[in-house]
């Protein structure tokens, strides 16, 4: 939880405030004074009485007591000042412009530390160090430009990365998207984007609050309160968006398992995301964009008519939403028809609705209104509107303006003349509204938001797993892979289906088995991890005579203890795995399983806890689903006892956190039963 000093401060010292407005302390300065702070403002410097007209102090120890602390000294300097200010001037809040401490080196790193404990004695706040500060309603603790327009309905910006911050504001400040508050966090030392969010959604007042929330993350300490924070804060009516940085697959370990191969951290942040409700972006433009729609109405539907002056951009953007899952419906009939005969001759309405070139603002007053009263079929509105510099449209952005406040259908405006109709565009904006300048960019965005699920918070559910059991067989293991028998012991504690299995190490015991199964039988080896790469598994053993040959080929393999026989058995072949993923927790995936999941990688994740219904919804998610439902007379695969499995391995790893990972690849599944053929898992305890 942020201090309230440091976010509505009744003073500020800047300690190494200077008259040269283009330094960290002198612009710093500057910013709080033209911003209007209404507290009281202390400038610390050894070498001046009187800085930017206010009163400056020499020394740290003559300063009077004070709320925020705002440093723009060298690092080496900082812990002595800072232990002065906590100690004796009872400040609260502090931001570190430096640079120096822990992205420098181990001694930076110390020093960094040193200053935390300094401030948590006396329960204060730190932002950074190594930040470019804070603005709010209340300040502009910031030492960049530009400084964008505040606004209670604007959005809420946390921030890892300063430069990136300041790049986004002023991208954003173009097509009128406004702040509420903006947080850089540099180090983080003390506070990250996860805290941040913490107290946006612990002060969070449905009144008075920002309801959009952006973010940009280099790196998730605290995955658990980040879900906590923006599911509790989507549920309360708010939007995030949100990029993670460093989203390559290049650093992720190698991995012996399926599950450990298609599961890494990237796919850990998507289903965090996924799971909060947070609208993942890759870059700038994007978030910016997906901010802006934020601003706007939410879809109710998802037929849009797009309305345009000029035929590209209008092609452009109808492809990009269909492949986005929206729609741009065909209009006809008596209105249809009524409202072609008051447009220019050749205008189309069928949609995209063209109004040529030569349309005017009062023609798209008219399509507007009959969108919004008479074509029940439109959900929401897309107008593009530029200019070939032959006129002024200024009465065209008037008819939006007035049109986006009235009309109860979502209206998106796309402005591409960024330059014919600069003044125009500045107009609209001034009048409180968000543009978009490109179409395609435009249709991305709105297919990702419309498509980001809810939050899903899973509960571990009410089965009957045998937890007792399950503790006992992993308290006695060893890390690594588990032997065949703890295997199936494991999964039968946690009530996971199995055909039935037996472990052999002479053929006479393999010869007795498969008499009681009955054939055709299946052998596979034990020992190498992948069977099927050493050629470690039989399929279809008919006869005692092959059941011999194929149990003396098998022991021949390199690494091989004994063979497991099964019955064989028939269906569709499906996975399901779970991956420990570091503080996340841990990673459940499904798909289709055997050779699919290498060819296809077509996998479904989420975290733990999985309930039913999202188990449910991932495997509806599958590209695959087609088959797994049945298709072309294959009948298909029970899906509620699917999810029912998905659930209760959710379930085993909540029990057994020491589950590294885990592959039921594959389950043979059909329209009645499901049940895992082969398994491996793997422990690693603390």
């Amino acid at each position: 939880m942020l201090h309230e000093k440091l976010t509505n401060p009744k003073s500020i010292a800047i300690v190494g405030a200077s008259n040269n407005v283009h330094t960290p302390g002198g612009r710093v300065l500057k910013n709080i004074i033209e911003h209007n702070f209404k507290g009281k403002l202390i400038a610390v410097n050894p070498k001046e009485n009187k800085i930017q007209g206010i009163k400056c102090y020499q020394n740290i120890n003559d300063v009077p007591k004070v709320d925020v602390a705002i440093i723009a000294i060298a690092a080496k300097f900082t812990l002595e000042t800072i232990k002065v200010l906590a100690q004796q001037k009872n400040t609260k809040g502090f931001i570190i412009f430096s640079a120096g401490f822990s992205e420098k080196d181990a001694a930076g790193k110390k020093l960094e530390q040193d200053i935390v404990e300094e401030i948590n004695a006396v329960g204060g706040t730190l932002l950074g160090p190594n930040n470019i500060g804070l603005i709010n309603q209340n300040y502009a603790g910031v030492f960049t430009t530009p400084i964008p327009k505040l606004d209670k309905k604007g959005v809420d910006f946390i921030s890892g990365s300063g430069a990136t911050a300041v790049f986004i504001i002023e991208a954003a400040m173009s097509t009128g998207l406004t702040f509420s508050s903006v947080y850089s966090v540099g180090n983080s030392a003390q506070i990250g984007v996860e805290e941040v969010l913490e107290h946006l959604d612990e002060t969070f007042n449905k009144n008075t609050s920002s309801k959009v929330k952006l973010l940009y993350i280099e790196s998730i300490e605290n995955p658990q309160k980040l879900l906590k924070h923006a599911s509790s804060l989507i549920q309360k009516g708010c939007k995030i968006a949100a990029i993670k940085a460093g989203s390559s697959s290049a650093g992720s370990r190698a991995a012996s398992s399926h599950t450990g191969a298609l599961a890494n951290s990237d796919t850990a942040v998507d289903a965090l995301f996924k799971k909060a409700g947070i609208v993942r972006c890759f870059g700038r433009n994007e978030l910016i964009t997906v901010a802006s729609i934020f601003m706007y109405p939410e879809l109710k539907g998802k037929n849009i008519a797009i309305i345009t002056h000029a035929g590209g951009p209008a092609v452009m953007l109808t492809d990009t939403l269909s492949k986005n899952g929206l729609n741009v419906p065909e209009i006809k009939g008596q209105k249809s028809d009524e409202l072609l005969n008051k447009l220019f001759l050749g205008s189309s309405v069928s949609n995209p609705i063209d109004f040529l070139a030569t349309g005017n603002a009062e023609q798209l007053e008219t399509i507007i209104d009959y969108c919004e009263h008479d074509f029940s079929e439109i959900d929401a509105m897309v107008v593009i509107f530029g200019s070939p510099g032959l006129f002024e449209v200024f009465d065209v952005y008037d008819v939006l303006h007035k049109k986006i406040q009235t009309c109860k259908k979502p209206i998106f405006p796309i402005l591409p003349s960024v330059v014919n109709v600069k003044n125009e565009i500045d107009y609209f904006i001034s009048k409180g509204n968000i543009n978009f300048t490109d179409e395609v960019l435009f249709g991305n965005a709105l297919g990702k938001v419309n498509n980001t699920p809810k939050p899903r918070l899973g509960k571990n559910s009410k089965s009957t797993i045998n937890s007792t059991k399950i503790r006992t067989i992993l308290d006695i293991a060893e890390n690594g892979y588990l032997q065949p028998q703890q295997v199936k012991e494991l999964l039968l504690a946690a009530k996971i289906p199995m055909v039935n299995e037996a472990v052999c190490t002479t053929k006479q015991t393999c010869v007795k088995t498969a008499t009681e199964f009955g054939f055709p039988v299946v052998l596979k080896v034990v020992g190498p991890i992948h069977k099927s790469d050493v050629g470690g598994i039989v399929l279809n053993i008919t006869s005692e005579e092959k059941l011999i040959a194929s149990f003396n080929t098998i022991m021949k393999i390199k690494g091989a203890t004994s063979v497991l026989i099964q019955p064989m058995k028939k269906g569709i072949e499906l996975f399901i795995g779970a991956k420990k993923e570091g503080n996340f927790g841990h990673l459940i995936l499904c798909g289709l399983g055997g050779i699919y999941i290498e060819v296809l990688k077509d996998i479904e994740s989420a975290l733990a806890p999985v309930s039913k219904n999202e188990a449910i919804e991932m495997i509806h998610n599958l590209k695959s689903h087609k088959i797994i439902e049945g298709i072309r007379n294959q009948k298909g695969v029970d899906e509620t006892k699917f999810a029912e499995i998905i659930e209760k391995i959710s379930n085993l790893v909540t029990i057994a956190p020491e589950i590294a990972e885990l592959d039921l690849n594959p389950l043979l599944g059909n329209e009645k039963e499901i049940f895992a053929v082969d398994a491996r898992i793997r422990i690693e305890k603390n």
